[in-house]
């Protein structure tokens, strides 16, 4: 694995593609929140497909700087995006690694694929896979709107993971209030071709008929799974890497 930095902020774990290919395709991974960083054996997984693979860790977040939330984490990808044609630089040994990306896909579970959702409003994106994605703030089960509008959320996350994010209470209302951060906000600016989702029925986190509403709205491709709860997004690429590879190579519609 190599580290590199974007934006002078964002940390970011890369592997350039396993293969020689004629064309440099790009995948952008997204995590949940919170989490921990542990998506390197996906990265692998990827880089042996002939991909090019960025793992960044949003402003705020691990080892990036910044605030969490502070903007919205879908500008942490695009200002990667931003800045990909200059090549990447690795931080440790400060060897440079040139690039010209021909597609970039972004790949997110939950939360990280609310960023994969909203990502794909630029058009430099090709295609996205938004695993369990969070459509809608205003939407989550009483259970876990519990949880997530306590006062002490932002102590329970310190409490959790330390230092891992740079956390503050009122962004994270910024949220609650379904005007940041929400696809469900952008509903006609969504390109159908551009989106697949996997959602299992029995997430006990991400109400599934909302994500099934978002998916009819924005005639987007939906994969909807009977069984499987909160899925991880390393299980769903590695089992469906056939049907995501298919639906990536596939032209975008005009």
């Amino acid at each position: 694995m190599y580290r590199t930095r974007f934006k002078i902020d964002i940390v970011a774990e890369f592997l350039p593609s396993a293969r020689k290919t004629k064309t440099q395709k790009i995948i952008i991974l997204c995590d949940g929140m919170p989490s921990v960083p542990r998506k390197q054996p996906l990265m692998s997984f990827l880089s042996g497909k002939g991909y090019w693979v960025f793992y960044p860790r949003y402003r705020g977040a691990w080892e990036s700087e910044g605030e969490f939330l502070r903007i919205s984490p879908d500008r942490d990808i695009l200002d990667i995006i931003d800045e990909l044609p200059k090549g990447v630089k690795e931080i440790a040994f400060r060897q440079k690694f040139p690039l010209s990306p021909d597609e970039i896909f972004v790949i997110g579970g939950s939360f990280g694929g609310t960023t994969a959702l909203l990502s794909s409003l630029d058009s430099r994106v090709k295609k996205v896979i938004a695993n369990c994605p969070i459509v809608n703030w205003n939407i989550l089960p009483e259970e876990q709107k519990k949880e997530t509008s306590l006062k002490s959320y932002s102590d329970y996350i310190r409490g959790a993971f330390g230092d891992g994010y740079c956390f503050r209470a009122k962004n994270w209302n910024k949220l609650r209030r379904g005007k940041f951060f929400n696809p469900s906000n952008h509903i006609s600016e969504f390109e159908a071709s551009k989106i697949l989702i996997f959602q299992a029925k029995d997430d006990p986190y991400i109400p599934y008929k909302d994500v099934v509403k978002f998916a009819n709205l924005t005639r987007s491709k939906l994969i909807l799974l009977n069984k499987g709860g909160h899925i991880r997004t390393e299980f769903i690429v590695q089992k469906y890497w056939a049907k995501i590879k298919e639906f990536m190579e596939a032209k975008n519609s005009v």
